[in-house]
């Protein structure tokens, strides 16, 4: 009688093999007393603008390199430079709130940094560089520094109400760059670090 099991096809045994691309980048983490205050803040934006999707605490962090969707050993080969540079902590203090519209319609509200941003500009710079080098598209905008903590639901933007002052938040040392892995859950993007490189 014929057998219908499983069946092995090759010579080899079978291996589990990881992702063929994954979507990453480079950020700045927020400390944890930073991400609690902002937490709250982002809380109460939520509740009058409904329209606009708020990043959730665990995710906060400022953007310095979107990578994309890219094949792992791409991202890490990035990486792995830019551990063997130079690469320069510095303060940062977050500023006011801003967006980017689309017209009269908003698609971004972030914060601003009220010191740091000429620093995180350079570390930018040094990152886009290995990016490049790496066979990446360059930039076609300028990098400004800013934290995201909400986007339009509506891909053409929405109007944004009125929303409290962003909070006080404490200065902070950047002492890492971190590459990024994001994972798209039942409850949205989640960011979890893959590489995480110290700032002198």
């Amino acid at each position: 009688m014929a057998s219908y099991g499983p069946q092995l096809l090759g010579s080899g045994p079978l291996e589990e093999t990881g992702p063929l691309t994954l979507r990453a980048f480079f950020g700045l983490p927020v400390p944890e007393e930073q991400r609690q205050t902002l937490g709250r803040h982002v809380a109460a934006c939520a509740s009058i603008a409904p329209g606009f999707r708020w990043v959730v605490p665990a995710n906060l962090h400022l953007t310095v390199r979107f990578i994309g969707s890219v094949k792992p050993e791409l991202v890490d080969g990035i990486a792995g430079r830019l551990e063997a540079a130079v690469l320069r902590g510095f303060e940062l203090e977050l500023g006011d709130l801003g967006t980017f519209k689309r017209g009269r319609l908003v698609r971004v509200v972030w914060v601003g940094l009220r010191s740091g941003a000429r620093q995180a500009l350079e570390l930018a710079a040094q990152v886009e560089a290995e990016c490049v080098r790496a066979g990446l598209e360059p930039e076609a905008r300028s990098f400004q520094p800013h934290l995201t903590l909400a986007r339009a639901r509506d891909r053409d933007g929405d109007v944004l109400p009125a929303l409290p002052e962003a909070p006080r938040v404490e200065p902070w040392r950047a002492q890492e760059l971190v590459l990024y892995q994001s994972r798209l859950g039942r409850a949205g993007a989640v960011y979890e670090p893959r590489k995480v490189l110290r700032l002198d």
